[in-house]
């Protein structure tokens, strides 16, 4: 059996780890590689196809194959983490910019998802999250008021579940989440660095308090080549 992809996939991936090809950065031509390595091109498109499962690079039609980020931030799935306690733990660079703060009546569908009445307003909050010197995160968060009546941009900009523990004294319990990939916005485009993607992977959370009360509504978008989302699973 013809292992020589194997060998063309290796030694891309070691060039990766070790920083020889740089996050964003192209792969050399289908062409090159297959002059570099001496093989066919079905081999080289073996290795690219691997390449691109195993979360290395991300092929675009017409223009090539672009190295990914392996030192992705792992967000967990099934726990109720704020974003500055994720980056803490990682040990990485983070920054929050608050984009938006404003007490509203939300349009229909928040409404549905928060389930209020129409005279009910929530605090609308946009922030975009810098991980490393990119602006790689988007939240919209969509809070009740009638749980939080009070909401500067120091809070949001620091931690909103530390502010709503620590200063109002609830508690945050759990939250049901959905994850989907979107085309990306122009929102999306205007508050994050996209680079070459033209897809977000968008997290829907509905988050309660201790007393089952629904309080926040989030759309969480993120650029997919920073992020691992992980669960635990046990039969």
């Amino acid at each position: 059996m013809d292992k020589k992809y194997l060998r063309v996939y290796n030694d891309i991936v070691s060039q990766i780890e070790s920083g020889i090809y740089e996050p964003t950065s192209m792969l050399p031509s289908e062409k090159n590689l297959i002059n570099h390595y001496q093989v066919s091109r079905d081999t080289v498109r073996k290795a690219l196809s691997m390449l691109e499962q195993h979360g290395y690079i991300q092929k675009t039609k017409g223009k090539g194959s672009f190295v990914l980020d392996i030192n992705k931030l792992n967000f967990p799935v099934s726990g109720v983490v704020s974003f500055k306690e994720i980056t803490e733990r990682s040990g990485r660079n983070a920054k929050t910019t608050v984009e938006l703060l404003e007490k509203q009546i939300p349009r229909e569908s928040i409404r549905k998802n928060l389930e209020l009445n129409a005279e009910e307003p929530v605090w609308k909050i946009v922030r975009s999250r810098t991980i490393d010197g990119e602006k790689v995160i988007l939240d919209k968060d969509y809070v009740v008021c009638k749980y939080v009546d009070h909401l500067t941009e120091e809070a949001c900009q620091d931690s909103l579940y530390e502010y709503i523990e620590g200063e109002l004294g609830l508690k945050v319990a759990y939250a049901n989440k959905e994850i989907t990939v979107q085309m990306a916005t122009d929102e999306d485009r205007k508050y994050l660095d996209l680079k070459n993607f033209d897809m977000v992977a968008v997290v829907r959370s509905y988050t309660y308090l201790v007393d089952t009360s629904l309080f926040q509504y989030t759309e969480s978008r993120h650029r997919p080549d920073k992020f691992i989302f992980v669960d635990f699973a046990r039969r």
